[in-house]
């Protein structure tokens, strides 16, 4: 029997519900593949600030160093909006991702049929819409130095954040892009502001020149202000994207409310070493319905399924339990924030009840 070791981290609102359906569904598909997942479940972000007054321990730190994978849940809420930029819940996010090394983000925006009328937009603009963001983790405004507020002489205060970029983080995320359109459809289009900012005309001419190592990938180039109207414009031009952290972060936001809800999508943060990877639903800690039984666990049950396909080479379980989920959805089954007239409302708990039925337990 297989075994892996996955660091848990529910962190905070509704992140211990859905990461609670998605361990029942991993331990599930573990029995039919002869494979056990050992958790072990931490503290993070809010829950760790009250109860260490940090959002990331040390201990906590180590054990995600020594995982194969870890599966997070959603970190924040307004309880800490107060405290200090360095030690609000957030900063347990960024610490990981730089710790760990993951340096590139991969966020899927697929249409299920079932839920074509969930979505804002018009069926015939969104219908077999099928991209992924590929976001740069560890650069960028998040993390360039200098950065800070300071007050200046005249009473006033000054922020700072830097843009920043080298040549290898470009060329090694620019590569991950690459990678990923070349097993899809060998579309990629890299997101810049070129025309204005120094720091992205580097990161287009770094592309290029990446782009010369993958001449069956066809490489376009578009403005991150043009790429936001486009995504709603025509989402189906998009295979694979490409972009710096800041940009990353917003468009794989738009791309998701595509779907109908940002509770459907999940994503992959991994870097150089196939161990180091940290698996996590897009959306937040949702403290308005956290502890009311409402959240949707799709993000976070598909999460694990990437978790399976990139950290553990276990195709075949994470196609099983991708196509669970769209059984579910067929069978009309829907939580509160994906809810169509005529479908059947069901809790967080018995959303993953219904997957795992269709997982045959």
């Amino acid at each position: 029997m297989k075994r892996f070791n996955v660091a848990v981290l529910p962190g905070d609102g509704i992140g211990p519900e859905i990461v609670g359906e998605a361990l029942k569904v991993m331990k599930a598909v573990g029995k039919k593949f002869s494979t056990e997942f050992v958790a072990a479940e931490a503290l993070v972000g809010g829950a760790s600030i009250d109860a260490y007054g940090k959002p990331l321990t040390d201990e906590v730190l180590k054990l995600a160093l020594g995982s194969d994978a870890v599966l997070l849940g959603a970190v924040g809420g307004p309880k800490w909006e107060g405290l200090d930029y360095s030690i609000r819940p957030e900063r347990a996010l960024l610490a990981l991702r730089k710790e760990l090394g993951l340096f590139a983000n991969l966020r899927p925006a697929k249409i299920y049929d079932e839920l074509i009328d969930a979505s804002t937009l018009k069926p015939e603009v969104i219908e077999g819409v099928d991209l992924l963001v590929v976001r740069e983790l560890t650069g960028g405004l998040y993390f360039g130095t200098p950065k800070g507020v300071e007050k200046l002489p005249d009473g006033t205060e000054r922020g700072v954040n830097t843009m920043v970029y080298t040549t290898p983080e470009i060329e090694r995320i620019a590569r991950v892009g690459f990678e990923v359109a070349r097993k899809r459809g060998k579309k990629l289009c890299s997101v810049d502001k070129a025309n204005v900012l120094e720091t992205t005309e580097l990161w287009r001419k770094v592309v290029i020149n990446v782009g010369k190592e993958y001449p069956d990938v066809e490489l376009s180039h578009m403005y991150v202000d043009n790429c936001s109207m486009q995504l709603i414009r025509n989402p189906r031009q998009f295979d694979v994207i490409v972009t710096e952290n800041t940009f990353g972060d917003i468009l794989s936001d738009e791309a998701s409310m595509l779907t109908g809800s940002i509770g459907m999508l999940p994503s992959a943060s991994i870097g150089s070493d196939k161990n180091r990877a940290m698996y996590e639903p897009i959306h937040g800690s949702a403290p308005d319905i956290a502890g009311k039984g409402i959240a949707n666990p799709i993000a976070t049950i598909l999460s694990a399924a990437m978790m399976l396909k990139y950290s553990f080479d276990m195709n075949e379980a994470s196609d099983l339990i991708e196509g669970a989920v769209e059984r579910v959805l067929a069978r009309g089954f829907r939580t509160a924030d994906i809810m169509q007239p005529g479908k059947t409302r069901v809790s967080c708990v018995e959303m993953g009840a219904a997957v795992l039925k269709e997982l045959g337990n």
